[in-house]
């Protein structure tokens, strides 16, 4: 099926070989990297010869890795934020603990068009910055986050309209109750939230991700700190119970956005990029690209979360202790791909610097080094899930059913890890190349066409339970990866002979 999927007359190893292969064919890397290396090619049916030297290939990863790693750690640190949330919250009792649940979940959906927001403003600058079109770079800036102020002000307002309606979600009418207080605190958070990650996207566009990294860091320990006094009355702060959890997180939030400002504003690392003058109408022409980029971008987020949400329910028919092995599974496979998510950011913004440069050479030396990387990566993590899984599970829970069916699932998990960082780092590299609108038909036919379905057919008339929907959700990753990548493949060779004309049209 691969070989039937030509552009033009070349098929897919032609393909690859023009984007990755000198002509005439490089010699083989030498040694363990090498096979490392060729064993990942070949497993997507792709030719074995590199045109880039091992050398190079270092190279450009070493940078790739030194922009990731900060990013990573800043979206673990986000997660650590939820845990010790969660913990924190727990104490207060299971109805408590049930509405931050519910409100995190409300919270979460009304945030994803923000994420495709902040993730289009990387984009755009990312280029210019690549470019060294820093006026340019400043005012694709100084757009995105003057809208993104107004995004979390509209995403805001929307959560708290969703107020009155919350007793129609079918909650229980104690948790229902619970949620109100909670949620206004929640809600206003977006409207520093918003803005903040816009800030930390340009920051990262421009090569300096630590310092941000380090402000959101310390958001997380003032959020502890802000939990212990206002939730439990310490620190000479009134006892808010819930309200206190949701009040600290507006506080910490709005801090940090004001450190980010100030950071903006002093720092003469990022004066190239500030804008000579903010109060300026916004640039109508740049929010509608922006805007054409962000809108496919949430979408591929809300159709790959609403298809483990959708498992989820499915799951939910077989008995509690699927759902609690399912839970304890998506928490692991949740925080083993924030590795290649801050990798494929990292790849966004590397390979939209290449191409403001005109520089496809240095593209397709990143992204070799980035899918060696995924693949070592990803496969220390399918190791870790198959060797250890059942200790894995023993840590979440002593029932000896959920500990052997989370074992088992684990196994499923295993065989995507691989194809889940080649989805997501294909994802990255074509949000570079502003193909956003094919990944989402991609992603859609993928998961809501065959990856539910199949799991659906497996866990149900065939009798796998709960690991036939994570089979059929493997399924829809795999293909996610080989189409994406496939996708990749064309974009790149595009690309590479849009610049190889370019100096011919200059004459």
């Amino acid at each position: 099926m691969l070989a039937s999927i030509r552009p033009g007359a070349g098929s897919l190893s032609i393909l690859y070989t023009k984007i990755f292969i000198s002509p005439g064919g490089a010699t083989p890397f030498a040694g363990i990297s090498d096979c490392t290396l060729q064993a990942h090619l070949a497993l997507f049916g792709y030719p074995i010869h590199l045109r880039s030297p091992m050398r190079a290939l270092l190279k450009e990863n070493k940078k790739t890795l030194a922009l990731a790693f900060p990013i990573i750690a800043g979206q673990l640190s986000q997660m650590l934020m939820g845990l010790v949330d969660t913990l924190m919250i727990g104490r207060l009792g299971t109805v408590e603990l049930a509405a931050a649940a519910f409100v995190n979940v409300l919270f979460f959906l009304a945030f994803v068009p923000a994420i495709g927001w902040f993730a289009a403003v990387s984009v755009q600058v990312s280029h210019a910055y690549g470019a060294n079109r820093q006026a340019e770079s400043a005012e694709s800036f100084r757009n995105g986050l003057l809208a993104s102020v107004l995004i979390g002000l509209v995403l805001s307002c929307l959560l708290l309209a969703a107020i009155p309606l919350l007793g129609l979600l079918r909650q229980p009418p104690e948790v229902v109750a619970m949620t109100p207080p909670y949620l206004l605190w929640i809600a206003l958070s977006l409207i520093p939230i918003v803005p903040a990650m816009t800030i930390k996207s340009f920051a990262e566009s421009r090569n300096h991700p630590w310092a941000v990294f380090w402000i959101l860091l310390s958001s997380v320990a003032l959020n502890v700190i802000l939990n212990y006094a206002l939730i439990f009355g310490n620190l000479g702060a009134p006892a808010l119970g819930l309200v206190g959890a949701g009040l600290a997180t507006f506080i910490a939030r709005a801090l940090s956005l004001a450190a980010l400002l100030l950071y903006l504003n002093r720092s003469k690392a990022m004066s190239p990029g500030r804008p000579q003058r903010w109060l300026k109408r916004l640039d109508r022409g740049e929010c509608l690209e922006t805007t054409r980029m962000a809108v496919p971008i949430a979408g591929q987020l809300l159709m790959e979360i609403g298809a483990f949400t959708v498992a989820a329910l499915l799951i939910g028919q077989f008995g509690p202790v699927a759902l609690a092995s399912h839970q304890i599974v998506l928490s692991c496979a949740s925080f083993t791909f924030m590795l290649p998510l801050g990798l494929s950011m990292a790849v966004t913004i590397r390979v939209g610097h290449s191409l403001g440069r005109g520089d496809a050479h240095q593209c397709r030396d990143l992204l070799a080094g980035a899918h060696l990387t995924t693949l070592l990566m990803m496969g220390s993590c399918a190791l870790a899930y198959i060797l250890a899984g059942d200790r894995i599970a023993a840590a979440f829970s002593a029932d000896p059913e959920v500990i052997a069916l989370t074992s088992a699932i684990f196994i499923v998990v295993a065989f995507f890890q691989i194809f889940d960082g080649i989805q997501i780092i294909s994802m990255g590299a074509l949000r570079a190349l502003k193909d956003v609108n094919v990944p989402t038909v991609i992603i859609f036919a993928c998961f809501w066409m065959v990856g539910i379905p199949l799991g659906a057919l497996l866990g149900f008339p065939y009798d796998f339970g709960a690991q036939g929907l994570w089979m059929g959700l493997a399924s829809g990753l795999v293909l996610a990866a080989l189409t994406l990548s496939i996708r990749l493949v064309i974009k790149m060779s595009a690309q590479a002979k849009e610049n190889s004309q370019k100096p011919s049209s200059n004459h």
